[in-house]
């Protein structure tokens, strides 16, 4: 079974999660930013993650710390319930669409950090979150995670069907490289280790 509970506090945060990576896709996502709730049941739902997620920050300063620690923690419980990735997909990619918005994701459990955005949208933004925090919670969850993502943001105008079809592709793609192959022995590498 890979389920992990994983928290975090810091001075300005405090962050708790239950993560199933073979559930069903049910969500129970309580940060206080109500669009990353959103967006976070997208991935849960779609990626058949079971994830119950609570959070508590200093939002009267601004959404950052919290965003971004629960990026970081989130990370940090993929790593934790991915174990020692014997057999894994390790690959995975997918489309999403959403009206006019089209994302592609691709993702490499790889044991290395890494995230390319294109194009980076950096001035789009909604009623109570932008792309630059979008950009900052994928970045912390790649960090920890230590895995490489590429997103591509193929078409869309709508703020919110942009990042929704982004998370969207993201939950499909992370579903597809954290399955285990009965025919793969060992670890999915030539190096016969996946870390840095």
């Amino acid at each position: 079974m890979r389920k992990v509970k994983v928290k975090r506090k810091t001075h300005e945060t405090e962050i708790e999660i239950a993560l199933n990576l073979d559930g069903q896709g049910e969500y129970d996502i309580k940060t206080k930013i109500s669009f990353l709730d959103h967006m976070l049941a997208q991935l849960a739902k779609h990626g058949l993650f079971d994830l119950q997620l609570k959070a508590r920050g200093d939002l009267e300063v601004d959404i950052h710390h919290t965003n971004e620690d629960i990026g970081i923690a989130l990370g940090q419980a993929f790593k934790k319930a991915l174990g020692s990735k014997a057999r894994l997909v390790r690959f995975g990619f997918a489309y999403s669409i959403l009206d006019e918005a089209e994302a592609r994701c691709v993702v490499d459990i790889s044991g290395r950090a890494f995230l390319d955005i294109n194009p980076l949208k950096k001035r789009l933004k909604g009623e109570n979150y932008s792309f630059s925090y979008f950009h900052q919670f994928l970045r912390a969850f790649v960090h920890t995670a230590q895995i490489s993502l590429h997103v591509d943001i193929l078409k869309g105008d709508d703020f919110h069907h942009i990042l929704e079809s982004c998370f969207k592709a993201l939950a499909l793609s992370l579903r597809q490289a954290c399955q285990k192959d009965k025919r793969k022995k060992g670890i999915p590498s030539t190096k016969g280790r996946i870390e840095a």
